[in-house]
C-alpha cells in the first residue's frame, strides 16, 4: 500500500499504524467527513499462495467487518465502513488514541501494571465480552495486542478477524480446515488447541491469560517455542501469580486461576458471573465469608487507576443545563419529608406508625445531632454544585455511615446519603463503584418501600443510566424500558419523571444505532412536555433539540434546519437571543445547512454564533471554539483554505493555552490544521505537525503512567 493513496475516492492513507498477520492498519483521513480514522487493509499476499487460500483470507476479512460492524458497545472498537477497492479489502474504524496492553507492558519494561489498573481493565473487558457473548459472538483471539486502553481510560477490544458467530459453525469448520492458525499460542484455550468445540468460555480462558500477563509481566506458559506453549496450555498447571507478584490480592489470583481451568466447566459460567466476581474482589462486602484468606480485603474501593483522577462525567442527557431546584433534580437530592425517625423536620411532629421508635420525641442532644446531619447533607450537596466532587463524595460517605448508625441501614435518609455517594462516584468516572452503590440502595429501598414506590423507581432509573455508562447498552435499554412502564403506571404517562426516563430511553436507542426509534420517542417526549410543562420549559427545549439531532442522523437535514430555526426562535423568546441554549440551537442549524451543501449560509451562521458565544461565554470557551471550527470547516468546503487555515490556527492556539498541548481537543485541532496545510500544498509543514501530534500523544501516555 502506498502512503497518500485514496481508498474508494474517500479515505486518504496518511501513515501506517501497525502490521499483523491479517493485514496492515493505516491512519487515514475521511475526506467526506473531514475526520481522522483507522483503515485496515488486507495484506497483499503475492502470487505464491493458492487461490483457495486467498479466497478464505478474503472471506475471513469480510467476516471481520460484518461481525464488528454489528457490535455497538463502548468497549468495542467502532466500525464505520468496509468494502473493496482495486482488489484491496478494507475496514474503516474509529482511530483510537491510546496504547494496547502489550505496548503498556513494553512501555513499563515488562513490569506488571498497578493493581488498580488491573482491576479496571479486567472489569471493562469483561463487560465488553458479556455484550459480545450475548450477541452469540466468540472473539477467539483475545490477547494484549487486541485490547487498547484509550487516552480517556476506556478499554476497548479490537480485531474480530477470527470471531465466530455461534450459529455459523459450518463456516468456522471451513476456515479451520484450511490449516490457518486460529488464535495466538500464548492465549489459546485447551479446547482451541485440541480442535474441540469452542464457546464463550474459550474467551474467558484467553482473558485469564491476558490478566495473568499484565499482573505478572509474563504469560502463564512462557516456554520458549510455540509447541511447548501449546502443550503447557493443554497439560500444565500455571504457576500461581502471587509467586511472581506477592502483592497481588489473593481474590484476584483466585479469579485468574479459575479462568485458566483446563475444563471449560470449571471456569466462571459466563462473563456476567465473572463481572460479579471482579466487583466483589474490588469491593468486598462487610461480613462476607473471608475464610479463604485475609487478602480478600486488600483492594480498597478508594484505589483508582491514575487516569481517572480529576475525571468527571456530564449530567445525564436532558439534564445538563437544568437549573438548580428543578423537580427532577430534587427527587434525587432532597431529604424525605420524615428525615429523622421521629418525623423531625424543623416543625417536629409525631412519629409515623411504622417508624419503630418507642419514644415520641428524641432527646435534645439527639435532635441536635440529627439537625447537624441535615446541615452536613446540604453542605455536601453544595460541594457537588461547586464541582468539588471528591470532597462531596467523602462527605456523603461519612454522612451515610453516621446515619446508618443512628437511623438504621434502610432508613430513607441513610439510603439518600448513599445514593448521593453513587452520584459523586459517577461524576468522577467511577462507574463500577457507582453501580454497586446504586444496586445496594435499590435493594434497600425496595425492602423498605416496595418496588413501585417513586423513590425505588428513581433509584432504578439511576441504575439503568449507569449501565449505559458501563457500556452495557442492551441492559440499560431493557431496564430503562421497565422503569418507564412502571413510572407511567404509578405516576402517569405524562408525569415529568416518566418523561425523563423516556428521554433516556431515546438516548440509549440512539447509541445503539436505532435512530428511527430514538427519533420517534424524542418526538413523543417533546410533545408531552410541551403539553404538560409548556413550550418554553428547559426540558421541552432539550427534547426538541434531540429531535433535531435525530433528523440529522437520518439524513433529513431539511427537517432539521426547519426544526432548529423554530427552536432558536423559541429559546430566544423563552430566554434571550444570547442565551447559550439559543446559540446551541443556532449551531445545530448551521451544521445542517452544511449537510445540505448550503455552505455560504452555514458560514454566516457559524460566524455569528461564534461571535456571540465569544462575547457571552468568552473567546476561549469550548463552545466558542467549536463554532469557530465550524466556520473553518465551511470555509474549506467553499475552497477558501487560506482563511480556514487562519481559523484553524486560532482554535488550536486557544485550546493549547486553555487545555495544554497534549489535551485531546488540542490534538484534534492540530489534526485539522495539518489537513488544511495539506490542502494548501504545505506537505512538509503538515508532516512536521503530524510528527508533533504523535510525540504529544506519547508524552500524554507517559504522563498517565
Amino acid at each position: 500500500m502506498a502512503e497518500n493513496r485514496l481508498i474508494q475516492r474517500r479515505y486518504r492513507l496518511l501513515g501506517t499504524i501497525g502490521r499483523g498477520g491479517m493485514g496492515e492498519v493505516w491512519r487515514a483521513r475521511d475526506e467526506s467527513l473531514g475526520r481522522q480514522v483507522a483503515v485496515k487493509c488486507l495484506k497483499p499476499m503475492g502470487p505464491r499462495h493458492e487461490p483457495s487460500f486467498l479466497q478464505v483470507l478474503r472471506e475471513r476479512f469480510r467476516r471481520e467487518a460484518r461481525v464488528a460492524a454489528a457490535l455497538q458497545h463502548r468497549g468495542i472498537t467502532v466500525v464505520h465502513d468496509f468494502g473493496e477497492d482495486d482488489g484491496t479489502l478494507f475496514i474503516v474504524m474509529e482511530l483510537l488514541s491510546g496504547r494496547n496492553l502489550s505496548q503498556l507492558l513494553d512501555d513499563n519494561r515488562r513490569q506488571p501494571l498497578p493493581v488498580a489498573d488491573l482491576m479496571e481493565i479486567a472489569e471493562q473487558v469483561t463487560a465488553a465480552l458479556a455484550y459480545t457473548h450475548e450477541q452469540a459472538i466468540v472473539h477467539r483471539d483475545l490477547k494484549p495486542a487486541n485490547i487498547v486502553r484509550t487516552a480517556d481510560g476506556t478499554v476497548k477490544i479490537c480485531d474480530f478477524g477470527i470471531a465466530r458467530l455461534g450459529h455459523d459453525i459450518g463456516f468456522t469448520a471451513r476456515l479451520t480446515g484450511t490449516g490457518i492458525a486460529m488464535g495466538s499460542p500464548h492465549y489459546m484455550s485447551p479446547e482451541q488447541i485440541g480442535a474441540h468445540g469452542v464457546d464463550h468460555r474459550s474467551d474467558l480462558y484467553s482473558l485469564g491469560c491476558v490478566l495473568y500477563e499484565i499482573a505478572t509481566g509474563v504469560p502463564p506458559f512462557d516456554l520458549g517455542d510455540a509447541w511447548a506453549v501449546l502443550v503447557g496450555h493443554r497439560d500444565l498447571a500455571p504457576e500461581p501469580p502471587r509467586t511472581l507478584r506477592p502483592d497481588l490480592p489473593e481474590a484476584y489470583e483466585r479469579i485468574v486461576l479459575e479462568l485458566l481451568a483446563k475444563d471449560p466447566d470449571d471456569r466462571p459460567r459466563d462473563a456476567h458471573e465473572l463481572g460479579k466476581r471482579l466487583a466483589d474482589a474490588r469491593h468486598p462486602h462487610p461480613g462476607r465469608d473471608v475464610a479463604a484468606g485475609p487478602d480478600e480485603l486488600t483492594v480498597p474501593a478508594r484505589w483508582l487507576p491514575s487516569w481517572t483522577r480529576g475525571m468527571s462525567l456530564g449530567a445525564p442527557a436532558g439534564l445538563a443545563r437544568r437549573p438548580h431546584g428543578h423537580p427532577a433534580d430534587e427527587a434525587a437530592t432532597v431529604l424525605t419529608d420524615t428525615w429523622t425517625g421521629w418525623g423531625g423536620g424543623p416543625q417536629g411532629g409525631e412519629a409515623p406508625p411504622d417508624a419503630g421508635i418507642a419514644s415520641p420525641a428524641p432527646p435534645d442532644d439527639h435532635r441536635a445531632t440529627l439537625a447537624a446531619l441535615a446541615g452536613r447533607h446540604t453542605a455536601a450537596l453544595n460541594l457537588g454544585r461547586l464541582g468539588r466532587w471528591e470532597e462531596a463524595g467523602e462527605a456523603h460517605r461519612a454522612l451515610a455511615t453516621e446515619r446508618e448508625r443512628l437511623l438504621g441501614p434502610d432508613h430513607p435518609d441513610t439510603l439518600t446519603s448513599r445514593l448521593e455517594g453513587g452520584h459523586t462516584a459517577s461524576r468522577l468516572g467511577r462507574s463500577f463503584e457507582a453501580h454497586q452503590i446504586y444496586a445496594e440502595v435499590l435493594a434497600g429501598r425496595e425492602r423498605a418501600l416496595g418496588p413501585d414506590h417513586p423513590d425505588s423507581l428513581s433509584c432504578r432509573h439511576h441504575v439503568a443510566l449507569n449501565l449505559g455508562r458501563l457500556g452495557r447498552l442492551e441492559d440499560c435499554l431493557a431496564m430503562t424500558h421497565e422503569v418507564a412502564e412502571a413510572r407511567a403506571r404509578v405516576l402517569g404517562p405524562q408525569h415529568p419523571d416518566t418523561l425523563a426516563t423516556l428521554f433516556e430511553l431515546a438516548h440509549v436507542l440512539g447509541k445503539l444505532g436505532r435512530y428511527a426509534e430514538a427519533l420517534h420517542t424524542h418526538r413523543d417526549v417533546a410533545a408531552a412536555r410541551t403539553a404538560t410543562l409548556g413550550p418554553g420549559h428547559p426540558d421541552t427545549l432539550a427534547a426538541r433539540y434531540e429531535v433535531g439531532i435525530g433528523l440529522g442522523r437520518l439524513g433529513d437535514s431539511a427537517g432539521a434546519v426547519a426544526l432548529y430555526r423554530d427552536l432558536a426562535a423559541a429559546c430566544a423568546a423563552a430566554r434571550s437571543a444570547d442565551d447559550p441554549e439559543t446559540l446551541r440551537a443556532r449551531h445545530g442549524l448551521g451544521v445542517n445547512l452544511g449537510r445540505q451543501n448550503r455552505w455560504q449560509e452555514a458560514l454566516v451562521e457559524a460566524r455569528e454564533v461564534a461571535a456571540t458565544r465569544g462575547r457571552v461565554l468568552g473567546p476561549d470557551d469550548p463552545d466558542t471554539l467549536v463554532s469557530r471550527r465550524e466556520a473553518a470547516v465551511a470555509l474549506g468546503w467553499l475552497g477558501r483554505w487560506d482563511e480556514a487555515l487562519d481559523l484553524y490556527r486560532e482554535v488550536a492556539d486557544a485550546r493549547e493555552r486553555a487545555l495544554g498541548a497534549a489535551h485531546l481537543d488540542t490534538l484534534a485541532s492540530y489534526g485539522d490544521l495539518a489537513q488544511c496545510l495539506e490542502q494548501l500544498g504545505s506537505a512538509d509543514e503538515a508532516a512536521a505537525l503530524h510528527r508533533r501530534i504523535a510525540a504529544l500523544r506519547q508524552e500524554r501516555a507517559a504522563r498517565r503512567r
